[in-house]
């Protein structure tokens, strides 16, 4: 893969900030910030300035008009986060400032950057494994204490020092296995004791099987925990998803059937992210276009860690035995809580009905009412204690990356394959090949095998300055 040689320049911050920074780099970046750069002192040589140095001068263009005041940061390669020579211009947050600015760079010969192009030449230059790379981009999305922690472990090489102990291990059985073959003709040489890389095969394939479990934790986390909201026309499903919210994000209202199609948004509770569905009532209909917004929330069902089943304390119990079974037959994989709302409006004695008649249904009760936001906090708590996610500390190496999990489990099959072979008695060279392919798979994750058409794919997901 070639290191592009242009020296690019991208606005690192977002708009509307009382700071903005633009980062340059490449082979000119400290001859392009020269020429638009002025020091206040003058006997101050920028050119021969020190790295890891900010300072402090005017922007000015072709005709020597004073653009901003700005701070120059200074970095020499490899000492960077590209590994090539830097700058950091910090302008006041001005739009017209920074493009301004962002203007007499390319007129000097910087080209704009692509998304994740500072990144990407951060791991070209070896500065980062892909891996370390991927982890920049989590970082910038963490929304939660768990993500952050996250993030900043794969960041620092917490996933990519266990996936090289585990290759090192593969390597060594490798080597030996290998070496046998090359002496194939003298039977009495045996390098690679089997009982012994059987061993250590069946640690290897201990340690990729967690890795590879740990994806539902880490795809939980990072994505958030799916909650199903459900129930008849009318029930209060919406209203329940804009107090969970605390915005209007979905349309309330009294005519049946006015939600037809899911709508979705994201909360923080103690630290976890819920992923919130409101759904389209469940009844019978002729209505085409109802139908279809019933049919995707039986699909919304099938997909949900949570589901909140809202039942209308006021209405009869004859509607609720109507959907009953075709609610309970999609709820067998998630965990299930039956919210009765609009229990301001009812008794004692008739929430005593109401629960009398699902003691049948395996799953947590509540009494709310989402217009009047009773008893939400508890609903809040109930949903912490449903979630049950492990407490993640910045050691824990879960895997949250859908390449990461794809690679770990050819991996986990290429090892799987190696203990098959072994318990076969199959030769080195039909072992060493499986071994060879896991080898293929750990490396690709860290990038040590990797094409561009991939790097490309995962670093236009970023955002341009990064």
């Amino acid at each position: 893969m070639n290191i592009n040689q242009d020296t690019i320049c991208a606005i690192a911050t977002a708009q509307g900030g009382a700071i903005g920074i633009i980062r340059v780099s490449g082979p000119k970046a400290i001859d392009h910030t020269a020429a638009i750069f002025r020091p206040i002192q003058d006997n101050l040589h920028f050119l021969k300035q020190k790295a890891y140095t900010l300072t402090f001068g005017k922007i000015v263009n072709e005709q020597g008009e004073e653009i901003d005041e700005v701070l120059v940061a200074l970095y020499r390669a490899p000492h960077s986060y590209t590994g090539e020579d830097s700058t950091e211009i910090m302008c006041h947050g001005s739009s017209y400032i920074l493009q301004q600015v962002m203007q007499l760079l390319i007129h000097q010969g910087c080209r704009a950057a692509m998304p994740g192009e500072y990144t990407q030449r951060a791991f070209l230059h070896g500065k980062m494994d892909l891996s370390q790379a991927e982890a920049v981009a989590d970082l910038i999305a963490s929304s939660s204490a768990a993500t952050h922690r996250l993030a900043m472990n794969q960041m620092k090489g917490g996933f990519s020092n266990e996936l090289k102990e585990l290759r090192n291990q593969l390597l060594h059985i490798t080597s030996l296995m290998e070496l046998e073959l090359d002496f194939s003709d003298h039977e009495e040489l045996e390098f690679a004791d089997r009982t012994e890389l059987k061993e250590l095969a069946d640690q290897i394939e201990h340690v990729i099987s967690k890795l590879t479990n740990s994806f539902n934790v880490g795809n939980v986390i990072k994505n958030g925990i799916p909650v199903a909201i459900i129930g008849e026309t009318n029930a209060g499903k919406s209203t329940l998803l804009n107090a969970l919210l605390h915005e209007e994000k979905a349309i309330v209202s009294d005519i049946h059937g006015t939600t037809r199609d899911v709508i979705e948004d994201t909360i923080n509770i103690d630290g976890i992210t819920f992923r919130f569905i409101d759904t389209a009532g469940i009844r019978q209909t002729t209505d085409t276009i109802e139908n279809m917004g019933i049919e995707r929330t039986y699909q919304q069902m099938a997909q949900a860690d949570i589901i909140l089943w809202i039942i209308d304390s006021t209405d009869t119990l004859v509607r609720l035995h109507e959907i009953r079974e075709q609610v309970l037959q999609r709820c067998e994989n998630a965990k299930l809580v039956l919210l009765f709302n609009k229990s301001d409006l009812v008794s004692d004695n008739v929430k005593e009905m109401l629960l009398q008649d699902v003691t049948d249904i395996h799953s947590e009760k509540l009494f709310i009412s989402a217009k009047r936001q009773e008893n939400l906090a508890e609903l809040e708590k109930l949903l912490v204690s449903l979630a049950a996610l492990p407490e993640i500390t910045q050691n824990d190496i879960i895997v949250t990356n859908i390449r990461h999990y794809e690679a770990l489990s050819r991996a986990l099959d290429s090892i799987h394959r190696v203990q098959e072979g072994m318990d076969q008695g199959l030769s080195g060279d039909l072992v060493s090949e499986d071994l060879r392919q896991c080898i293929y798979e750990l490396s690709d994750i860290v990038g040590e095998v990797t094409t561009d058409e991939v790097l490309g794919n995962i670093f236009e997901k970023f955002c341009v300055g990064k």
